[in-house]
C-alpha cells in the first residue's frame, strides 16, 4: 500500500530515537503529524515557534540518545524558530529541525511562504539542507542526526517541500531506511597529551579546573569526579557543567572563583571556552600554564593558546589521566590550597547574608532566591531548575545549588530570554516523575509566558515564580550610571499581576509582596496540580552602584 512522505519522516523520526515533537500547527508540514500518529511520536504544539525550538533544546540536554525534534510551516514559521536555533548552536545542542516549504514544482515562482529557509539557518547549525526526493526522506533525516550528534553537537536543519513530504511511494519497504545512530563515536585522547598534562600539575602550586559545557555532552561526570576526588583541585562550573559536580562536593566552590584565578598557576578548562566568561582568557594570569580539554580540536585555544590541548572525550580524557597516575603510583593532592580558599568563600558567602535574610518590601531578590533555596531542601521530589532572565539568574545561580546533573538550564552563553517555559515543556514531558520550577525574570516571562497555554492544554503542572520589579533590570543600573537616572529609556515595565494572566487561562496564581509569604505560596502552588506561578513583587533597583549586577 502507498505511503506519503510525512509517514517515511515520523518513521525515520522514531528509528532515530525521536521521543517527541514540538511543533506549530502548518499546513506545509502537517503530514508528519498524521505520520506520528501511526508511530506513536507525542506531538506537543506550542503558541509560538520559537518555543517549539527551545523545547527540542531542552528535550535533548535532559535525553541522551533521544535527539530533540522542532517541525516548523514555511516562511514565517521558519523564521521563529531562527532564535531558538542560534540558542541551540552556543549551547551546542543536538537538534533536528524540521521546516516546510513551498512546492518544489512551484520552486523559485512565489508560493506562499516560500523564502530561502536553508540560506538563513546555513550559518547557525552544523548542517542545513533539502531534500527534494519523497523516497529519501529517511536518508536526509540520517544525515541531519549524524551531524548534529557527532563532535562537537549542534543544530540540525532539514527542508521539505510540501509535494515532496505529501508525494507518495510505493509501500514503506520500497525505500532505503539507513541505520541511524543515537550516539557518536567516543574519541580517545593521546596519552602523550594527558602524561603532559600531568607533568604540569606536578609542579603546580595552585591550579583551578573549571568544568562546563562538553563536560556535559561527553557524560563526563563520573571520570571528572572522580579524577577530583583524587587531586582536591578548586574547582567551578559553569553552562551545563552545572550539576556535573555534585553539591557538597569538598572541591565545589562557588563565590571565589576570581581569587582563585588571580592566584592559580595552571588553569584547567575542562570544556569551557576562553569567551567572555572568562574575559577572553585575560582573567587567567598571563604566567599560568592552561590545560584544556574539550570534544574537538578547533575548540582548543580560542583567545588564548593553551600549554596542552587534550582532544577527545573529556570522560575518556579523565580516565586516561587517572589510569596513568594509577600505572605510575602517581600522587597529585591540593588539599591545602584548597582549604585557603575556603575562607574566603565563607567570607564572601557572609558578605550577602544580610540580603539573603532581608525582611523588606517590596522583596529583596536575594532574599527571594533564599526563600527558593529553603524550600528545596525541604521538598520530597526531584526538581529540574531553569532560570529565564538576567540579573534573576545571575543572582539565582549564586545562590541555589544546582541539585544533580541535568538539574539546571539557563539562557546560555547567546543570553536568550524566554527559554523558562519552553525549557520546562520539554522537562515535564519527558521527566514526569520530577517537577519543574522555573525562576523568571518579569522581563523574560513576557516573551514565552503564553506558553502556560500550552502546559495547561497538556496536563504539565509546571511551577514558575517571577521577580518582579518592573523592570529590565540588568539594563535600567547600567543606564542610570551612564546617562544619569532621569534619562531611562526603554527599561521600565509595570508590576503586572502575571499570576492573574495564568490564572485566565486555568492556571494557579499566586501574588506575593512579603518575604515570609514566598514559601507558603509555592507549597500552594506546588500542591495545586495545575501549571502555577508565583508573582513576587521585588524592590527596583535604580542606583549608580548597580548591586547584583553583572556589570558591576
Amino acid at each position: 500500500m502507498s505511503v506519503h512522505g510525512g509517514k517515511l519522516a515520523a518513521r525515520a523520526l522514531k528509528k532515530a530515537g525521536v521521543e517527541c515533537v514540538f511543533t506549530l500547527s502548518g499546513g506545509h508540514v502537517m503530514a508528519i503529524y498524521d505520520g506520528c500518529l501511526d508511530e506513536g511520536i507525542p506531538v506537543i504544539d506550542v503558541r509560538h515557534e520559537q518555543a517549539a525550538v527551545h523545547a527540542a533544546d531542552a528535550w535533548s540536554r535532559l535525553n541522551p540518545g533521544s535527539i530533540g525534534c522542532a517541525i516548523l510551516t514555511a516562511g514565517p514559521g521558519v523564521t521563529d524558530g531562527v532564535t531558538g536555533v542560534a540558542n541551540a548552536w552556543r549551547a551546542n545542542s543536538p537538534i533536528l529541525v524540521i521546516g516546510g516549504q513551498g512546492p518544489f514544482d512551484k520552486l523559485r515562482m512565489g508560493s506562499l511562504q516560500e523564502m530561502d529557509h536553508v540560506g538563513v539557518m546555513r550559518p547557525i547549525t552544523k548542517w542545513a539542507d533539502a531534500c527534494y526526493d519523497t523516497a529519501r526522506i529517511p536518508d536526509y533525516i540520517e544525515m541531519g542526526v549524524r551531524h548534529a550528534i557527532s563532535g562537537n553537537p549542534g543544530p540540525a536543519f532539514l527542508e521539505i517541500p510540501m509535494d515532496v513530504l505529501m508525494g507518495r511511494v510505493e509501500s514503506m519497504e520500497s525505500v532505503r531506511w539507513p541505520k541511524f545512530r543515537r550516539t557518536a563515536p567516543q574519541l580517545a585522547p593521546l596519552e602523550a597529551d594527558c602524561r603532559e598534562a600531568l607533568e604540569i600539575l606536578a609542579s603546580a602550586k595552585r591550579p583551578v579546573l573549571m568544568a562546563g559545557t562538553s563536560v556535559k555532552w561527553s557524560n563526563a561526570s563520573a571520570g571528572l569526579n572522580a579524577f577530583l576526588e583524587r587531586t582536591q583541585i578548586p574547582t567551578y562550573v559553569n553552562g551545563m557543567g552545572r550539576g556535573t559536580v555534585p553539591p557538597g562536593s569538598n572541591y565545589l566552590l562557588n563565590r571565589s572563583r576570581k581569587d582563585a584565578m588571580k592566584q592559580c598557576d595552571v588553569f584547567i578548562c575542562a570544556g569551557v571556552l576562553l569567551d567572555f566568561r572568562l574575559g577572553f582568557g585575560n582573567s587567567i594570569p598571563a604566567d599560568a600554564k592552561i590545560i584544556q580539554l574539550d570534544i574537538e580540536n578547533e575548540l582548543i585555544g580560542q583567545n588564548r593558546s593553551a600549554d596542552v590541548g587534550i582532544v577527545g572525550n573529556i570522560g575518556a580524557s579523565f580516565e586516561t589521566i587517572l589510569k596513568i597516575m594509577d600505572d605510575e603510583k602517581q600522587t597529585l593532592d591540593f588539599s591545602g590550597w584548597l582549604n585557603e580558599l575556603k575562607p574566603r568563600e565563607a567570607e564572601l558567602e557572609a558578605a550577602v547574608e544580610a540580603d539573603l535574610n532581608s525582611n523588606e518590601s517590596p522583596v529583596d531578590p536575594l532574599r527571594m532566591c533564599r526563600e527558593v533555596r529553603d524550600f528545596l531542601a525541604d521538598f520530597d521530589q526531584d526538581c529540574i531548575l531553569i532560570g529565564d532572565g538576567g540579573d534573576i539568574v545571575a543572582q539565582a545561580s549564586k545562590v541555589l545549588p544546582v541539585p544533580a546533573e541535568n538539574g539546571w538550564m539557563d539562557p546560555g552563553p547567546l543570553g536568550t530570554l524566554g527559554v523558562g517555559m519552553p525549557f520546562a515543556l520539554a522537562a515535564q514531558a519527558s521527566q514526569p516523575d520530577k517537577r519543574v520550577l522555573i525562576i523568571y525574570g518579569d522581563g523574560s516571562f513576557g516573551l514565552n509566558g503564553f506558553e502556560y497555554d500550552t502546559a495547561i492544554r497538556f496536563n504539565l503542572p509546571i511551577v514558575g515564580i517571577v521577580g518582579n520589579d518592573a523592570a529590565w533590570g540588568q539594563m535600567i543600573r547600567p543606564q542610570a550610571t551612564i546617562y544619569g537616572s532621569n534619562r531611562l529609556v526603554a527599561t521600565k515595565l509595570n508590576y503586572t499581576r502575571y499570576d492573574k494572566i495564568v490564572e485566565a487561562m486555568g492556571g494557579h496564581g499566586e501574588y506575593v509582596e512579603r518575604p515570609e509569604d514566598i514559601r507558603p505560596a509555592l507549597e500552594r502552588a506546588f500542591a495545586s496540580g495545575k501549571p502555577a506561578l508565583v508573582n513576587v513583587k521585588l524592590r527596583q533597583d535604580v542606583d549608580t552602584g548597580m548591586k547584583g549586577s553583572t556589570y558591576a
